[in-house]
């Protein structure tokens, strides 16, 4: 069989690889390290790259990957077009794929967040009603609350705002929030891939990785003063403790920027770290380069010599022209790249090479747009721009300019000509404004700041119309930038980054200091103070400014702010009042705090405003539920059911409403459509479950709990429904497992502790069945149950006044338990 031809960008790598010149000192400590066994004390687990800009970083971590594969290492190269840690994560999963290791399990939950993060952008929360055992909010949530922590970890930290709100007030809130957060998510991996993504997706990466059967994994993240704010943290807990699981010792992680480590972060580990700071070439190692692409005239290498200061990228991005007439050094005033431009001599190659420094980024389509080349092949012209030492192939399918060459060039554009700059900036925005209709034809606004693909063309058109000046072009980039912060913080550093990249390339100082400011602010503090920045200063008209106090409530809301998020969506709706979507969000924080009724009452607003909208029916319908309206919950979720017959969480949660109504029948039929609707529905098979205890159906009834748990093994409800089941049916042991994992997740849950102690009881272990029943009897002093069981065991224990005085307490409580609790005393 012949063998396959390389591809064109195989033979651009390989040429470029061939001539590598420099770094001897650097590339042999690496290619050492693959000698030495991980036990070794000489290995190294983590190399970092630093120096300034041009100085070849990129280029040698090409090289370092280069050498790691030559001794069979499995390799991603990841840098800043991966903005946050599941990016990354897709990055290197998609080249290890390329190389035949696919991490399949990675990839579904990747596309679960992805998907997830979709829904948190379109959908408001739904609302579930507590642990049906508790009669207010428990002492779990009171203890959250004021520890800062909310469900047990399922929220992040409320921190120094949980002292603005009312202690039970947060109480309340706190176990609203955990119910219905479960309730917009079917389970609890979903909840924690819009949450903490990191947490879900680490510990797979890892086992996916232990499985591999390469004899070595080599990362590579490059641009990391830029990637390192949000991939070293992560980058550290990963290597330096177990949280996710075991890295392999047969990892060596790269990683290139600018500056040192974090001495803070990583001094400590300087025996499993290698530094690699990178100076500009020596004379010897710029000749070296020089030569090796033909350039020997002495006059030409010394004017090369003194023009680049020995930093690789110029030095031989001015080789590559190969001048050999000493007439052509001249001008000592000249530029590196202003020689290069003059030394080119094919001036279709130094049109091309100016065109394409003005969009971001190129491919194929980009350059065939603004290259010109009218007598010229654009194929062979692309080619030989694709094989220049300046232009990084970081994707495969895109370039990027060097930074270095890049603004140079853009610099020498804008002063030739000021008005031909100002054109060309305006014909690039009409070109990615175009791709960008023909990509968001026929969709709304959310679905389509939810596409990634339009976001990425509209940035570009941003970018272009802030370089030509265009008067409306700042104000209209800060009005996306809030959409961009409702789309999340990568998006949203994305698009102040496009900023910082206008203000520099256009010498626009107004741009400029807004996108330093807005990184600044997201980098610091997120996404909350980086809006604030924006109301207090950018002068926004009023629909924007309720947009972004909607966004800005909604990250409070996440941070269990309450009282701040509430106060966000008051003012949203005063700027806006026909905002469905602020009276739909207000409507989450009131139901989040126990007012049903304040939710209902939005909620009437929203449907008002959008009488057809499903979803916001549907949430009229689930409040009703949690207040005990079954006939105006059922009404409602019929209309829902009516507007969208595909909305899965209607069905269900009418289904559960039918089952409390006493209509076992219509229950199953309507929970048996949700699962139809989505199968990993978690929460339809727990409820699902009460309608079949009610039927006296166990068998079905902890096949649909195992289903439940299945799909979402860390939820405490579910949990506790299990181990209540198993005591009911006499398993005991089973009951204590499920009911101590229940605990672990939430050691606050009451009733876990009184149906814990119960089977403790029978199973004999009267010490610790007396230890949780009276835990739970402390927690809810009123709890009959707990005090009616702990009541027998009193007396089995031998303590009948003990157990006197609990008969005497459930008399007070509830007189007519009395009768069959006393039935049950020896």
């Amino acid at each position: 069989m012949a063998q396959a031809r390389p591809s064109l960008q195989e033979l651009i790598r390989q040429r470029s690889r061939a001539g590598f010149i420099g770094r001897s000192a650097e590339r042999a400590a690496f290619r050492a390290n693959f000698g030495t066994a991980p036990e070794d004390e000489r290995h190294r687990f983590r190399f970092h790259v630093h120096g300034n800009a041009g100085v070849g970083k990129t280029y040698l971590l090409r090289e370092l990957e280069h050498i790691a594969r030559e001794q069979g290492a499995l390799t991603a190269y990841v840098d800043d077009s991966a903005g946050s840690v599941p990016e990354a994560m897709a990055d290197i999963s998609r080249q290890f794929a390329a190389q035949g290791r696919r991490l399949k399990e990675l990839d579904r939950l990747l596309a679960a967040h992805r998907e997830r993060r979709h829904e948190a952008e379109l959908a408001a929360l739904a609302v579930l009603d507590p642990q049906p055992e508790e009669g207010g909010p428990s002492a779990g949530g009171r203890m959250a609350a004021r520890a800062g922590v909310v469900a047990a970890g399922m929220v992040p930290v409320v921190g120094p705002l949980a002292g603005m709100l009312d202690a039970e007030q947060l109480a309340h809130g706190a176990d609203r929030l955990r119910a219905s957060l479960i309730a917009r998510f079917r389970n609890h991996e979903d909840l924690q891939l819009v949450l903490a993504p990191e947490q879900v997706l680490t510990p797979v990466l890892l086992r996916e990785l232990s499985d591999t059967t390469a004899p070595w994994i080599a990362l590579f993240l490059d641009t990391y003063e830029r990637t390192g704010p949000y991939l070293d943290p992560w980058l550290h807990e990963t290597m330096t403790t177990d949280r996710h699981g075991a890295v392999p010792a047969t990892t060596v992680v790269v990683t290139a920027g600018r500056t040192p480590l974090d001495p803070v972060r990583w001094g400590g580990l300087a025996d499993f770290v290698t530094d690699l700071p990178l100076a500009p070439f020596t004379e010897t190692e710029a000749r070296a380069l020089m030569a090796a692409k033909g350039v020997t005239a002495e006059p030409v290498v010394e004017e090369v010599l003194r023009l680049t200061g020995g930093l690789p990228v110029l030095v031989s991005t001015l080789a590559e022209s190969r001048p050999t007439d000493p007439d052509q050094v001249g001008d000592p005033s000249a530029t590196a790249v202003e020689r290069f431009l003059r030394w080119e001599e094919n001036p279709a190659r130094r049109a091309a090479a100016l065109s394409c420094a003005l969009p971001r980024w190129l491919d194929g389509d980009v350059f065939r747009a603004v290259a010109e080349c009218p007598e010229e092949d654009p194929e062979h012209v692309w080619a030989w721009l694709r094989g220049m030492p300046f232009v990084s192939d970081r994707d495969g399918e895109r370039l990027r300019y060097h930074d270095v060459v890049r603004a140079p060039m853009l610099r020498a554009e804008r002063r030739r000509s000021p008005r031909g700059w100002t054109q060309r900036q305006r014909g690039l925005a009409e070109l990615f404004g175009g791709w960008r209709e023909e990509t968001g034809a026929g969709r709304g606004t959310g679905e389509l700041w939810a596409d990634e693909a339009w976001r990425e063309l509209r940035l570009e058109e941003t970018y272009h119309l802030l370089c030509a000046g265009e008067r409306d072009a700042l104000p209209q980039a800060l009005r996306d930038f809030v959409q961009a912060c409702d789309a999340g913080l990568a998006v949203a550093g994305r698009w102040a980054r496009a900023l910082v990249d206008a203000g520099g390339d256009a010498d626009a100082e107004a741009t400029s200091r807004w996108g330093t400011e807005l990184t600044a602010a997201l980098d610091t503090e997120g996404i909350t103070a980086a809006l604030g920045l924006l109301l207090r200063r950018a002068g926004l008209d009023a629909p924007t400014q309720a947009r972004a106090r909607i966004v800005r409530g909604d990250e409070l809301r996440g941070d269990g702010a309450y009282a701040l998020a509430l106060t966000e969506y008051d003012r949203a709706i005063d700027l806006d009042p026909e905002s469905a979507v602020a009276y739909r969000n207000r409507s989450g924080i009131r139901g989040d705090l126990g007012d049903h009724d304040g939710a209902i009452a939005d909620l009437d607003r929203a449907v008002a405003l959008e009488p057809g909208n499903a979803w916001y029916v549907a949430l009229r319908g689930e409040h009703h539920r949690i207040a005990g309206r079954d006939a105006e919950a059922i009404r409602d979720l019929t209309e829902a059911i009516r507007l969208d017959p595909a909305l899965e969480f209607a069905w269900a949660s009418r289904g559960a409403t039918h089952g409390r109504a006493g209509d076992p029948d219509a229950a199953l039929t309507d929970l048996g459509r949700a699962l139809d609707l989505n199968p990993d529905y978690a929460w339809a098979f727990a409820r699902r479950a009460r309608v079949w205890r009610a039927r006296g159906d166990s068998h079905r009834q902890l096949a649909d709990l195992d289903r439940a748990l299945a799909l979402s093994p860390d939820w405490p409800w579910a949990r506790c429904e299990r181990g209540d089941a198993l005591r009911v049916a006499g398993r005991d042991e089973g009951a204590v497992a499920d009911l101590d994992i229940a605990l672990a997740l939430d050691p606050a849950y009451t009733s876990a502790y009184a149906s814990r102690g119960e089977s403790l009881a029978r199973l004999g272990r009267h010490a610790e069945a007396l230890a949780d029943l009276n835990k739970a009897v402390e927690m809810r002093p009123g709890y009959v149950w707990a005090l009616c069981r702990r009541a027998v065991l009193h007396a089995v224990m031998g303590r009948p006044e003990e157990a006197r005085a609990d008969v005497e307490r459930v008399r007070e409580l509830d007189a007519g338990a009395v009768r069959a609790l006393v039935s049950e005393l020896p």
